[in-house]
């Protein structure tokens, strides 16, 4: 049973456009586009043979190249494309190993069209790095694979070709499925997969409020003296992080264009790897004053040469890079100022 070509309807507009047959056979499909559509087209198949016969055919086509290769190979090494076609050519259990490839052979905005059999399972090929797994996808699936290498599938439609005068061919086979794809005009990043990443790291800020009556210190429940500050929420930036904290904890008022970022504070704790961000306020509004539910409380303003021992150690790093010369101890911490 021959594979349904792509109607040129399907492929888009084709004027000028560069174009890749992928799996050429004997470039057939190839050489009416060139002809009657004015595309620019690279036919390529890793069959000796029938490139041999296309050469005999169409060799002197102005618009159509020839090439006898693996189709990988070609995909990784040629210059992008407008268009990538194949009418069958691509086996079903190669193309999870070529949509990486495929990827990136599209030009961004460039189109792929796939006719691929409606088979029932197969495997594909194993390499060194890689295990043996089903390769022909369930109805739905080729969408998520092409997917998976940021093409985002346009169009599909299943072709059913078996009856009493076309049986099932071979697995089965009862059809083909077109498949249209983009890719788009901006390279899109993408999580790894559904769900939060595994907990490395916890990142917090130390907010540093100095002025006429000194520095601003607040006592935890468990006994340290701290800067205002906290955890990141997500959505936040680190200025938002810092006002919020500020207000949430003391009930100043600050604008995130008050907000120096001093840099990244990094040290272990526990086990984990932890991570504060100093930052001082230039400019605030209000008085500071105890907070409901908050875990400091009985905010102070402390003179530099005076202050009070028990230092959280965050607080203690943030303020010594801040200000190198003061006369604190703490765990050491490497430091990333960050630019002015």
């Amino acid at each position: 049973m021959p594979a349904p070509e792509p109607a040129e309807a399907f492929l888009g507009e084709l004027t000028g456009r560069r174009v890749l047959d992928l799996g050429c056979g004997t470039a057939r499909r190839a050489a009416r586009l060139v002809r009657e559509h004015g595309a620019v087209v690279d036919a390529v198949d890793p069959a000796a043979d029938a490139i041999g016969r296309a050469r005999a055919a169409y060799g002197s086509l102005p618009g159509l190249r020839l090439f006898h290769a693996a189709l990988d190979a070609h995909l990784r090494t040629a210059e992008p494309y407008d268009v990538i076609y194949s009418a069958g050519g691509v086996p079903s259990g190669e193309l999870r190993l070529l949509a990486p490839s495929l990827a990136t052979a599209l030009a961004p905005g460039g189109v792929l069209c796939l006719s691929v059999p409606d088979d029932g399972p197969q495997t594909v090929p194993t390499t060194a790095s890689t295990t043996a797994r089903p390769a022909t996808p369930a109805p739905g699936t080729w969408e998520t694979l092409l997917a998976e290498h940021g093409l985002r599938v346009e169009e599909t439609a299943t072709l059913r070709t078996s009856g009493p005068a076309n049986p099932p061919g071979p697995a089965g086979r009862t059809g083909y499925r077109l498949v249209r794809a983009r890719r788009p005009p901006r390279v899109c990043a993408r999580p790894r997969g559904g769900g939060p990443p595994a907990a490395h790291a916890a990142i917090g800020v130390g907010a540093i409020v100095h002025g006429p009556r000194g520095l601003l210190l607040g006592r935890h429940r468990r006994g340290t003296w701290e800067l205002p500050g906290g955890t990141v929420e997500p959505g936040e930036s680190l200025r938002d992080t810092v006002v919020r904290e500020l207000r949430e904890e003391t009930g100043l008022r600050a604008a995130p264009s008050d907000v120096r970022l001093l840099g990244t504070l990094l040290d272990e704790a526990g086990g984990i790897v932890r991570m504060t961000v100093g930052a001082v306020v230039t400019r605030w509004e209000g008085e500071p004053a105890d907070q409901p539910d908050e875990s400091v409380g009985d905010w102070r303003w402390y003179s530099l040469d005076r202050l009070p021992p028990s230092l959280f150690e965050c607080s203690a790093q943030s303020l010594t890079v801040w200000r190198p010369d003061l006369p604190i101890d703490h765990a050491p911490a490497h430091f990333t100022p960050y630019g002015s």
